[in-house]
C-alpha cells in the first residue's frame, strides 16, 4: 500500500492514536519525531497550515488531524476494524470521539494550567465529563464492545497520561470507588500489549507535567 510516514512528539497522546491505530492493522511505517518548540522544515511542509503533529504521510501525500487520520487509515487498509461498519454505531463512534477531544481532554490539561482559585472548579468539570464517558460503557470491556476500538484509541490520554498528571498535580481526578467502570477499562486498555508498547515513557512525562505545574503555581 505504499510508503508510510507519522511525524510526531514523543509526548503527544494524538500521535500516540496514530501509531496504535497503525500497529492494530498490522502497517509499517517510519516515526520521524517533531520537535514543536522548534518546528522542522518537513512539518511546516507537510502542514503548513496548523504546523502541529500528528502528520500521516502516505504515499507523499499527507493527511493532518488524528481523529481525520484514524478515519483514513481505517479506509485504507483492510484487516482489524478500527471504526464499527455499521452507519449508526459508526456515527456513535464519531460522536464519542468529538466528546473526547471537545470536552474530556480540554478540561483534564485545564488542571496543570488553572490557577489555584479556578482549580476546584475546573477539578469538578473534568469529573462531570469523565462521568459522562463512563456511563457510556455500560458495562463493556471497551466501548466498542470486546475490542479497542477508535474511542478507545482516543481516549488514550484518559487510559495513560491522566494517571501521570495525577500523579505530577497530587490531584485524585478518577479513582475506583467514584469512576469504577471507567479504572477498569483503564485497567484492561492499558493491560493491551499493543498499548502498553506505544506509550510514552512515564518517568519523562511525569518530570514533563511536574515542571509545568509547579511553573504555574509560582507564576500565579
Amino acid at each position: 500500500m505504499g510508503e508510510v510516514k507519522v511525524l510526531g512528539a514523543w509526548g503527544s497522546p494524538f500521535s500516540r492514536r496514530v501509531e496504535i491505530a497503525l500497529k492494530l492493522k498490522g502497517v509499517q511505517y517510519e516515526y520521524i519525531e517533531q520537535d514543536l518548540a522548534n518546528k522542522t522544515p518537513l512539518l511546516l511542509k507537510y502542514n503548513p497550515i496548523h504546523k502541529k503533529v500528528p502528520v500521516l504521510i502516505h504515499n507523499g501525500k499527507p493527511i493532518v488531524e488524528s481523529l481525520v487520520i484514524l478515519e483514513y487509515i481505517d479506509e485504507t487498509w483492510k484487516g482489524y476494524p478500527i471504526f464499527p461498519t455499521d452507519p449508526y454505531l459508526r456515527a456513535m463512534a464519531r460522536f464519542w470521539t468529538n466528546f473526547i477531544d471537545q470536552k474530556c481532554n480540554p478540561a483534564i490539561l485545564q488542571i496543570i494550567w488553572s490557577k489555584e482559585k479556578e482549580r476546584e472548579k475546573v477539578i469538578e468539570e473534568a469529573r462531570q465529563h469523565l462521568k459522562t464517558l463512563e456511563n457510556e460503557l455500560k458495562g463493556n470491556k471497551f466501548f466498542g464492545g470486546e475490542r479497542i476500538g477508535a474511542v478507545d484509541i482516543c481516549a488514550n490520554l484518559i487510559g495513560f497520561w491522566l494517571g501521570v498528571i495525577q500523579d505530577a498535580t497530587r490531584i485524585q481526578l478518577v479513582n475506583k470507588d467514584k469512576f469504577p467502570i471507567l479504572c477498569k477499562w483503564i485497567h484492561e486498555y492499558l493491560s493491551c500489549s499493543i498499548i502498553n508498547e506505544n506509550l510514552p515513557p512515564r518517568e519523562k512525562l511525569l518530570s514533563f507535567f511536574q515542571s509545568r505545574f509547579i511553573a504555574q503555581a509560582w507564576y500565579y
